[in-house]
């Protein structure tokens, strides 16, 4: 295997795993997944952590899936660093002292992914392959249909 095959397979399996450990945070947050937030306790949808849980669930399956990934990744790349600068940078200079390094490091990933889209095993793929390669059984513009003789 070269190493643009190691590359491409390294970039979707970072998409998906990141993908699916943010869905788990926002289930966390809504569903009370994994024991919540304490027992019997979620979060309301509209709070700002309803938010938060709604766009980490929803967001993680996008990115999971890679569907709409750029966009998708943009946003919750912007979400964590209100994490970050809202819930963890006022106890701390340092994420290490403020216990933000999740978020930031999220913040980043996301970023990688708002740049970079989702690699090739993805629905964004599929898409962009669809669009790029249209049914050929139509004839295209400028084309003769010639009728059949019977």
């Amino acid at each position: 295997m070269n190493t643009t095959r190691w590359t491409s397979a390294a970039h979707i399996l970072l998409r998906i795993v990141a993908g699916l450990l943010l869905l788990h945070h926002g289930g966390q947050k809504l569903f009370g997944w994994f024991g919540g937030l304490g027992p019997g306790i979620t979060v309301r949808p509209l709070s700002e952590m309803g938010i938060a849980g709604i766009l980490e669930f929803y967001g993680g399956a996008a990115l999971l899936l890679g569907f709409l990934t750029r966009p998708v990744a943009f946003l919750l790349s912007g979400e964590m660093a209100v994490a970050y600068f809202t819930a963890h940078q006022p106890h701390g200079t340092w994420p290490i002292q403020n216990h933000g390094e999740l978020a930031a490091l999220y913040c980043f990933i996301f970023l990688f992914f708002a740049a970079s889209g989702a690699g090739g095993v993805s629905v964004d793929s599929l898409l962009h392959r669809r669009a790029s390669n249209p049914d050929r059984s139509m004839p295209s513009h400028g084309s003769r249909v010639v009728p059949a003789h019977h």
